[in-house]
């Protein structure tokens, strides 16, 4: 715990954002750090409260409740009261592989479990742990920590988001050869380029990747599985294989007019806005412009409000976003309490830029859309929505009801889907054999994470679909333990 009474004496401070109209000019990234004695007073806040169900990582209501990976949080808060950030960086990197990602893109379900968070604002979780990271950076204390010794077994991982580099990690610090194949030309997965550098910059994913490397990972990148590397081959080239290539087929919107020019997946929005960035610093003009243009994101998660920023500093002449659900409440409601992930509404970082530039939240809820249409020359020009309510069929199911009368018409140069991910791609698996669920992910039960094919594993969102980034490195850490007892026949592995 941290002071006793520090939950009584200190209010809940963030670090003031970079102004939005500020910060939409640049690539940057927006977060701030307070100083010292006042992110100390922040961990003094953490209460004796018995039972910290900040760390206890469970799904309540179908959300997580806790941080999945079980962060030792009371324990690196009260360091931090006391200033013991060296201490601090240890007690954090005993469960995360990376503090520096989860503190910046994570929505911290440890807030909102928080037992402080009953009655006050809860602890600032989520900062304080970014803090500790990036003032272990600062003072180099993150040093490459390779394995005293090898066990000569090979480990081929397949992907490079969080949930394969956790893996790699892991089985590094086990002492197997690992070596982690990535299909794009940079290592990082959707932390890569599906992730706006204004949210995290990428030197913070390069930093900790030559660390990786200089501990003894090798990285192959812009080697697909299944296309540039056979599939077939990994089993006979490695002891063992773990898959964590995501889950990256995106949900569709097959309505008229969805063959038209300028309607696009988010993704590959944002994946060609990053590259672009990172290459040339848009130079080269390989993206999705945005710039004059009255932009349509459909789908209100988070991958929408990226959508969102990235229009907005590319200069686009108006965004909305609209979303298919109701708006959330302002306050928790009697059927979601705590310690549930509270499900009220807020205003995250592109609507906040939106809102200051164009005046209010881009967002619109109860919306469907019903076509594209185009201008003559096979480019949109608009789309056709309606609003929707809420009912519950025969069945006792909520479903979409189209509310006569609402029909409406809107101005669009781009469209953006962003209505998230069916499941994994079939490239590799296919070759190998590998069983699908009936939602198409890889069958592979959550704590052994063994596929049908014996030495082949699964993790993250290939295997449990569309999730957190604490769940895929949770996922990461647990699978690579299994791998390593299969390896060896026991593990030391946490």
């Amino acid at each position: 715990m941290g002071k006793p009474t520090g939950f009584m004496e200190y209010k809940r401070e963030l670090p003031a954002d970079r102004p939005p109209l500020e910060r939409i000019k640049d690539w940057k990234e927006f977060h701030l750090h307070l100083p010292e004695e006042a992110q100390r007073n922040q961990g003094a806040r953490c209460m004796d409260c018995g039972i910290p169900f900040c760390h206890t990582g469970i799904l309540l209501n179908g959300m997580a409740s806790g941080c999945p990976i079980n962060n030792l949080i009371p324990e690196w808060n009260d360091l931090i009261y006391k200033g013991l950030w060296k201490e601090a960086i240890a007690r954090l990197h005993r469960t995360n592989n990376f503090p520096e990602f989860t503190g910046r893109v994570c929505p911290a379900p440890c807030e909102g479990s928080c037992t402080v968070g009953i009655n006050e604002p809860q602890v600032t979780i989520k900062n304080n742990e970014c803090t500790i990271i990036d003032r272990a950076f600062s003072e180099g204390w993150v040093i490459p920590q390779p394995p005293v010794s090898r066990t000569g077994k090979k480990v081929a991982v397949v992907g490079s988001g969080p949930s394969g580099l956790a893996c790699a990690a892991q089985l590094n610090k086990a002492g197997h050869l690992v070596t982690v194949f990535e299909r794009a030309d940079r290592v990082g997965g959707l932390m890569m380029y599906g992730i706006p550098n204004m949210k995290l910059d990428k030197a913070v994913i390069d930093r900790r990747i030559d660390i990786m490397k200089a501990e003894g990972i090798e990285f192959v990148t812009g080697t697909e599985i299944g296309k540039d590397y056979p599939a077939e081959k990994l089993l006979a080239d490695y002891d063992s294989v773990v898959l964590c290539g995501g889950a990256t087929k995106p949900r569709d919107l097959p309505i008229e007019g969805r063959e038209l020019k300028g309607v696009h997946f988010a993704m590959e929005f944002l994946h060609a806005n990053t590259k672009s960035l990172l290459d040339s610093a848009h130079a080269d003009g390989n993206y999705i412009n945005a710039n004059g243009k009255d932009v349509i994101v459909i789908g209100g998660g988070d991958t929408g409000t990226d959508c969102v920023g990235t229009s907005i500093r590319h200069g686009c002449k108006s965004v909305t976003q609209l979303e298919i659900m109701p708006s959330p409440p302002s306050e928790r409601q009697s059927d979601n309490p705590w310690p549930q992930w509270p499900k009220v509404y807020k205003m995250d970082y592109g609507q906040e830029e939106a809102a200051a530039l164009y005046g209010a939240d881009p967002r619109q809820y109860c919306i469907t859309t019903k076509k594209f249409v185009g201008d003559g020359n096979g480019h949109v020009k608009e789309i056709h929505t309606v609003k929707i309510e809420w009912k519950k069929d025969g069945a006792g199911r909520f479903v979409p009801v189209e509310i006569p009368g609402t029909e409406k018409v809107m101005s669009a140069g781009l469209v953006l889907l962003a209505m998230g991910f069916l499941g994994p791609e079939d490239t590799v698996l296919k070759p190998l054999g590998v069983e699908q669920d009936a939602r198409s992910n890889v069958k592979a039960a959550y704590g052994s994470f063994e596929t049908n094919i014996k030495g082949v594993f699964a993790a993250g969102d290939m295997r449990r679909g569309q999730s957190l980034v604490v769940w895929a490195i949770n996922e990461g850490r647990a699978a690579a333990r299994e791998c390593d007892k299969y390896l060896m026949g026991s593990t030391v592995l946490p």
